[in-house]
């Protein structure tokens, strides 16, 4: 698989990266520790080599089987992990204090059986703590060789500008799919203009723009989609519309609907890397098969064209949640 850099001065990467969170949090039970290990493996062996995790995905279990997972090639792979939640609990609040910052590197670096983190994003933004007093504490560790480069997780525009001032921002990590493009009108920009990454989570809408789910479509009470408005047997409906044009493209290309999402993404940027993640191997291969998808100029146009008249219904976060995106 061809690689991209995250931005001016960040790692160099597979041009997909794999998000490892799904395989034990967020979407059900997830699958047993060594099939997650198997999948990591069978990731890095079709070319991955940038992979995604945090302290908050378990919490911990997930850094413990990307640590195992990647241990025999570590040196030729990229790790991203993640701090931000007070004891690693997305539901006990933010919690970005340098000294929770540093006590959060050291137990990583333990758990991902490494001696640096290659990427180390703040989660969410804390609004109790100042962004550069953040940066600072990432600028620590990365002069003490434990960290290599500073992301931020749904920061805004503003929040980005006053972070790279303190210390470079290597990447930023959003949701941005063609089902939420929020992050094209100051995200994007902001990143084009200081040099910095953008790594797209759930690029492919949460499973929705694989075609695979219809508004009779149930979700587990562990499945973060249960509690989601966007997911709500309405919301699908009334966006089958934006599955029903990939699909058309998809047949049009030989492809399908899943790989013409993520190729949209990759035509976006040079520096835009997506992180989809699956359980499953079948889905793994067709993700990365869109790593060698060319849209054509006309393509995109009639993507964009039709996007325009299409309507995305539903909030992609419940309210209690959506507070803890930075604006």
């Amino acid at each position: 698989m061809e690689q991209r850099r995250l931005g001016n001065h960040g790692p160099l990467v597979s041009t997909l990266g794999y998000g490892c969170m799904g395989l034990n949090f967020g979407y059900g039970p997830g699958i047993a520790r060594q099939d997650a290990i198997a999948m990591i493996r069978a990731a890095f062996e079709r070319g991955v080599t940038f992979f995604d995790t945090a302290e908050a995905y378990g919490p911990f279990t997930n850094e413990e089987i990307v640590g195992e997972a990647v241990a025999p090639m570590r040196d030729r792979v990229v790790i991203a992990t993640k701090f931000g939640f007070r004891d690693g609990v997305p539901a006990s609040g933010m919690d970005s204090r340098p000294e929770r910052i540093r006590a959060v590197a050291d137990a990583s670096l333990q758990r991902l059986r490494t001696d640096r983190i290659d990427l180390f994003y703040q989660h969410r933004v804390d609004p109790n703590v100042p962004i550069e007093d953040v940066a600072g504490a990432v600028r620590e560790l990365v002069e003490a060789g434990k960290v290599r480069h500073f992301g931020l997780s749904e920061a805004g525009a503003g929040t980005i500008r006053r972070a790279h001032a303190v210390q470079p921002v290597a990447a930023v990590q959003s949701e941005y799919s063609l089902w939420w493009r929020e992050p094209e009108a100051e995200v994007l920009p902001a990143c084009r203009e200081l040099g910095v990454g953008f790594v797209p989570f759930s690029p492919l809408g949460r499973g929705f723009l694989t075609g695979k789910i219809d508004a009779n479509a149930t979700f587990g009470k562990d499945d973060f989609r249960s509690i989601v408005p966007r997911f709500s047997p309405a919301a699908l409906r009334a966006n089958q519309a934006l599955v029903d044009l990939l699909g058309r493209i998809a047949t049009g290309r030989n492809a399908t609907p899943a790989q013409v999402a993520l190729a949209w993404l990759l035509a976006r940027e040079p520096w835009i890397v997506p992180i989809p993640g699956t359980t499953k191997l079948p889905r793994l291969e067709e993700n990365l098969g869109a790593a060698g998808l060319a849209l054509t100029v006309d393509d995109r146009g009639a993507i964009d064209e039709a996007l325009a008249a299409i309507e995305v219904h539903g909030d992609r976060y419940p309210p209690h949640l959506a507070k803890t995106v930075d604006k």
